[in-house]
């Protein structure tokens, strides 16, 4: 049975399910809504109006978490460790990493310098816990991709564009985030879960926000 994941081109949880279904070599059609005008069939299979949504014929699954435990449950080559207490401390991780998400979020929207500040003291703490967690990588828990690394492929997906506009230091001296981060960058499902012109579309979304990031990135382009 075919599975359809309903996508959209900037949205970092639509990444996650992606990625996941590309390491378990699962073929899968992918449409991406527009969000400003949602679909009445997309909005019957979404309660929240968000994506991603995976539809598996005539049944859909909403939200990114329920979307990678179905798929660890129905599809082969699991991403997530087979010991009970790994895996339950690999889904925290995955929370944190929804957490990191929500302050990228509004690190990019803040509207002016001290929201702004606050947002990267608040993310630089978050990768100095991550530094603390990492081992001998590569990955988050060591040879082995697991579905941590789909959850974070997508957020360090955000500092190729970041590190275009300055340089924030909210990776500085985190060797194992750089190292982590650098290996997620060349894995094939991590790379091919967006298209080839997502950082000028990123690009064109974060200067559309009329935030201070806006800002800076205008007096960039002016200097």
């Amino acid at each position: 049975m075919t599975l359809h994941l309903m996508s959209h081109v900037l949205c970092p949880y639509v990444q996650r399910a992606a990625i996941s279904l590309a390491e378990k070599d699962v073929a899968f059609e992918r449409t991406d809504i527009d969000l400003a005008n949602k679909p009445a069939w997309f909005l019957a299979i979404s309660p929240l109006g968000k994506t991603p949504v995976l539809s598996v014929g005539q049944q859909s699954v909403f939200e990114s978490a329920a979307i990678l435990e179905y798929l660890e449950e129905t599809q082969p080559k699991p991403l997530h460790p087979a010991d009970p207490m790994t895996r339950a401390q690999h889904r925290g991780w995955i929370e944190f990493g929804s957490s990191v998400l929500n302050d990228i979020a509004g690190f990019y929207a803040a509207v002016d310098a001290d929201v702004f500040a606050a947002r990267i003291t608040s993310l630089s703490a978050k990768f100095a816990r991550l530094e603390a967690q990492l081992i001998d990588g590569p990955y988050f828990a060591g040879s082995k991709f697991s579905l941590v690394d789909a959850v974070f492929g997508p957020v360090f997906r955000y500092f190729d564009t970041f590190d275009t506009i300055a340089d924030f230091g909210i990776l500085t001296g985190k060797p194992k985030v750089q190292a982590w981060r650098a290996a997620l960058a060349v894995r094939p499902s991590v790379r091919d879960a967006v298209p080839p012109n997502y950082p000028d579309l990123l690009g064109i979304f974060l200067l559309n926000r009329k935030s201070h990031l806006s800002a800076l990135m205008r007096d960039r382009v002016a200097a």
